[in-house]
C-alpha cells in the first residue's frame, strides 16, 4: 500500500508540473516495478497496473498528458480560434461560410488522417512518400495479443508505442492525434484566400487532392525521415529544421492560399469600393484563441514535457508578443492609431515566424524575430498586395505565406545548439558560425514553395475545368451564406 500512495503521488505531481525523472533514477520511497516477461513487438507498451507503477510509466503518463492537451490546444486554434479570427474579417453575409468550412474540415481531414493520411506522412516508405503501414490504424490503435504474457496471465491489449527519438515514447495513438490537427488546421488556412468566392464543393474537393499529394508527402519530407529531414542520409542540403511546421503548414499553405486567390480572381468590388471587416470583436478574440492554441502547436512538437518543450513555450509566447506590439506600432507610425486588427495581425505574424524555430532558438532571439515578421507582414498586406492586385481575402499568403519563410530563414541564423543539441555538439546558426544551416532553410523553403505552387497550380485547374472554382456574381451579391448553405449569421427577431 506504502507503494502504491508513493505512485500515485509521483504520478499527480508529474501531471501538475510536467516533473519527471531521468531513467535511471527512482523517486524516493518508490521500488521499481516486477518484471514484465513479454513476446510482442519491440514497440509496445502493456496497460499498466497500478500496484506495478515505476519512474519510466510515471513519466510516461506526464508526457502523454501534455501530449493530450497539446492536441486539444491545436484543434481548438481551428475552431474557434481560426473560424472566428477568419470569421470576423469577412462580411456579414459570409460568416457562416467561414465557420463551416472551419468545422466541416475539422470532420472530414480526420477521417482522411485516419483512413490514409498518417500513413502516408508518417509511414517508413522511404525519402519521397509514405508507405500503407497504418492504412486505417493498423498498427496504431490497440490489439489483443495471445503472444502477450503477464505474470500468470497469457493474453492481453497492447499499445503501439511512438519512439520518434531516443528520448521520446508515447502511445502511437497520441503522436497520430497530435500530427492529424496539423493536417486540419493547414487547408483550414488555405480557406481565407478565396473566401466570400470559392463554392463549397470546389473547397471539399480541393483540401481533400490537396491533404493527400501536398501536405502528406511534404511531412514525410520534413518530419517522416524523407529528402528535407535534417541530419538524415541523403537529405537535400542536410535537410530543414522545422520544429512545428513552418514549411510543412505555414509555407504550405500560404503559398497555396496566393495560387488559389489569383487563379479565383478577386472579390466584386476589390480594389473599387469597400470590402470592411464586419466584426472586429470576432477577429480579436479568435486571434487571443490562436496565441493560446499555438502553445500546444510549438510546446507540444516536443513530444515531451521537459525542459525544451518550457524553452519553445516561452519563444512563441515571446515571439507573438513582440509581433502583436510592433505591427500596431508601425500603424501609430504611418496613420496616427494603433488598431486591433493590427495588433491581432501581428500576434499571428510573430507565431507564425516561430514556429519552425521554437524548439532552436533562445526566447530572447524570438523578439527581434516576430517584430521583423511583423514588419514584413504588414508590408505585404498593406502594400504589395495593392501593387500587384492580388485579392488574397483575409491575407492569408501575407501573414502565413511570408511569415513562414521569414521564419524558416531567420532560424538558419538564430538556432542554437544550446536549446538542441541535435547534430552531436556542432554548431547550428549563423550566429554560432555555422552557415551550412541556413543554406539548408533556403532550399526547404524553395522547394516548399515550388511544389506547393506547382501542386495547387494543377489541382485548382482539374477543380475548376471539372466542377468550377467560384460562384456566380449574382451568389456573391446575395452572400454564401444563404446560397451555399441556406442559412443566415445574423437574423432578428
Amino acid at each position: 500500500m506504502c507503494h502504491f500512495k508513493s505512485a500515485l503521488l509521483v504520478l499527480f505531481a508529474c501531471l501538475l508540473t510536467g516533473t519527471v525523472y531521468a531513467q535511471d533514477e527512482t523517486p524516493a520511497g518508490a521500488e521499481p516495478a516486477p518484471a514484465v516477461e513479454t513476446t510482442a513487438a519491440a514497440e509496445t507498451q502493456l496497460d499498466y497496473n497500478p500496484d506495478d507503477l515505476d519512474v519510466d510509466t510515471t513519466a510516461l503518463a506526464g508526457h502523454n498528458a501534455w501530449m493530450l492537451i497539446s492536441c486539444a490546444l491545436v484543434l481548438f486554434m481551428t475552431a474557434p480560434g481560426l473560424a472566428m479570427f477568419y470569421g470576423g474579417l469577412v462580411r456579414r453575409n459570409n460568416v457562416l461560410s467561414v465557420l463551416m468550412q472551419c468545422i466541416f474540415l475539422m470532420g472530414m481531414m480526420t477521417v482522411l488522417w485516419a483512413l490514409y493520411g498518417y500513413s502516408f506522412a508518417f509511414g517508413d516508405g522511404g525519402d519521397y512518400f509514405g508507405n500503407l503501414d497504418y492504412v486505417g490504424m493498423q498498427g496504431v490503435q490497440r490489439y489483443w495479443s495471445e503472444d502477450l504474457v503477464v505474470g500468470e496471465t497469457q493474453g492481453g491489449p497492447v499499445t503501439p508505442m511512438y519512439g520518434g527519438s531516443p528520448d521520446t515514447k508515447i502511445p502511437r495513438l497520441t503522436h497520430m492525434l497530435f500530427q492529424g490537427m496539423f493536417f486540419i488546421i493547414t487547408p483550414a488556412l488555405i480557406c481565407g484566400a478565396f473566401a466570400e468566392r470559392m463554392k463549397f464543393s470546389a473547397m471539399v474537393v480541393f483540401s481533400v487532392v490537396w491533404g493527400t499529394l501536398i501536405y502528406c508527402p511534404l511531412a514525410h519530407w520534413v518530419w517522416g525521415g524523407g529528402i528535407l529531414a535534417f541530419g538524415e542520409e541523403g537529405a537535400w542540403m542536410g535537410g530543414a529544421l522545422d520544429f512545428a511546421g513552418g514549411t510543412v503548414v505555414h509555407i504550405s499553405s500560404g503559398i497555396s492560399a496566393l495560387v488559389a486567390a489569383i487563379m479565383i480572381g478577386p472579390r466584386m468590388g476589390f480594389l473599387k469600393e469597400p470590402l470592411q471587416p464586419h466584426n472586429l470583436t470576432y477577429t480579436a478574440l479568435g486571434a487571443a484563441m490562436l496565441w493560446v492554441g499555438w502553445f500546444g502547436f510549438n510546446a507540444g512538437s516536443e513530444l515531451l514535457s521537459d525542459d525544451l518543450t518550457s524553452s519553445a513555450f516561452a519563444v512563441t509566447h515571446f515571439g507573438a508578443a513582440a509581433g502583436a506590439v510592433t505591427w500596431a506600432m508601425v500603424e501609430w507610425l504611418k496613420i496616427g492609431k494603433p488598431t486591433v486588427l493590427g495588433a491581432s495581425s501581428g500576434a499571428v505574424a510573430g507565431l507564425v515566424c516561430i514556429t519552425p524555430a521554437a524548439g532552436f532558438v533562445q526566447p530572447m532571439w524570438a523578439i527581434p524575430m516576430g517584430a521583423i515578421s511583423a514588419i514584413i507582414c504588414f508590408w505585404c498586406c498593406s502594400v504589395l498586395k495593392h501593387k500587384l492586385r492580388y485579392d488574397d481575402a483575409l491575407d492569408a499568403f501575407g501573414i502565413h505565406g511570408v511569415g513562414g519563410t521569414v521564419g524558416a530563414i531567420l532560424t538558419g541564423v538564430f538556432a542554437t545548439r544550446a536549446c538542441w543539441n541535435i547534430a552531436d555538439g556542432q554548431p547550428l546558426g549563423l550566429i554560432e558560425g555555422n552557415s551550412s544551416v541556413l543554406v539548408g532553410q533556403i532550399v526547404a523553403t524553395v522547394v516548399t514553395v515550388v511544389f506547393a505552387a506547382l501542386g495547387s497550380f494543377i489541382i485548382l485547374k482539374i477543380v475548376d475545368v471539372t466542377i468550377g472554382l467560384r460562384v456566380t456574381a449574382e451568389a456573391e451579391q446575395r452572400g454564401l451564406d444563404l446560397e451555399e448553405h441556406g442559412e443566415e449569421g445574423y437574423t432578428l427577431a
